[in-house]
């Protein structure tokens, strides 16, 4: 069956609703740009175990045509940002603990297979995009800011944070890009003082969500194309731009700037990385780095709310 083709790794170029998913996340990036400019985490990047030695010296300071672009989870953040949101919903009791068993389930393939079947996604995504449809979004903005603190602020990696602040103090601009939905990366953002988030965009009328995305999840080849809106919008060259992910599924956005970096890349990323001489960078521990990618398939049911909620709410932008 369709679970069976999780398996098999898909190539995926851009679609006509890649290209709407990125442009309307750059759309509303740029008009939720970082409010909180107050303290960050300062200190020199951790100790990588796979850093090349002698590099150039980069980020390049006053250079105002370079940005940085961040994935979130498991490079920014560890774990997935839903399945933190979704823990805090599912304590809200937003859904009922019947509705998280198919949640969890295909989150858990997700983790384990690395890649996503499209009928399973629409499944997922309808079912996520069901829970949310009808509350207010100035409702899961207040609720995201009390979740960001519950489970959310001890999980940044102090390095890839480190990273970020380097490109702020060189003078740059410094987003998140990421499939979690665009109000929670944009908390996210604010909170570690970056310039804005790109997300996954779900419709609302009149401040209410209506169960329905703009484009798809800003996932993959939708990322990239984010990235591209928006710095044609902003003016940034993206040859001196820099961009940061864990995952292979980020190779395209990867690929789109001069500056890659792979951060606790999982095993495809890493061999693409080093096949290119892209940076590397390693912020895990040994237990922690077994660990990445395979958080739901720990226990589906003891994960069950954290892992459908969060899901609800990322599909939900999907």
């Amino acid at each position: 069956m369709a679970a069976l083709g999780w398996l098999t790794p898909r190539r995926r170029s851009a679609t006509a609703r890649s290209v709407l998913a990125g442009e309307a996340a750059a759309e509303a990036a740029r008009k939720t740009s970082a409010e909180d400019e107050s303290a960050l985490l300062t200190g020199a990047p951790d100790q990588a175990c796979d850093q090349t030695p002698e590099e150039p010296a980069f980020p390049v300071a006053g250079d105002d045509r370079a940005a940085a672009f961040f994935d979130l989870d498991n490079t920014v953040m560890q774990g997935a940002a839903i399945f933190h949101f979704g823990r805090g919903l599912y304590k809200r009791k937003f859904f009922e603990r019947r509705e998280l068993t198919r949640f969890a389930w295909q989150q858990a393939w997700f983790r384990l297979a690395g890649v996503e079947d499209p009928e399973h996604m629409q499944d997922a995504r309808d079912s996520a995009l069901s829970i949310v449809k009808g509350h207010r979004v100035s409702e899961l903005m207040s609720i995201g800011e009390e979740i960001y603190d519950e489970y959310m602020a001890d999980r940044i990696w102090p390095g890839t944070r480190a990273l970020a602040q380097a490109h702020l103090d060189a003078g740059q601009r410094v987003w998140l890009v990421t499939a979690a939905p665009v109000e929670t990366a944009t908390i996210i953002a604010r909170r570690l003082g970056l310039t804005g988030a790109l997300g996954t965009v779900a419709e609302s009328v009149d401040g209410v969500y209506t169960g329905r995305l703009v484009g798809e999840p800003l996932h993959g080849p939708a990322k990239a194309e984010a990235v591209r809106a928006l710095a044609a919008a902003e003016g940034l060259d993206l040859e001196r731009c820099a961009a940061y992910s864990d995952s292979h599924n980020d190779i395209p956005m990867l690929s789109l700037v001069g500056h890659p970096y792979a951060i606790n890349p999982d095993t495809k990323l890493r061999k693409h990385a080093r096949s290119l001489d892209w940076r590397l960078r390693d912020y895990r521990t040994g237990r922690k780095a077994a660990k990445v990618g395979i958080p739901a398939a720990a226990g589906v049911g003891a994960l069950a709310g954290g892992t459908a909620a969060a899901l609800a709410l990322h599909r939900r932008r999907r």
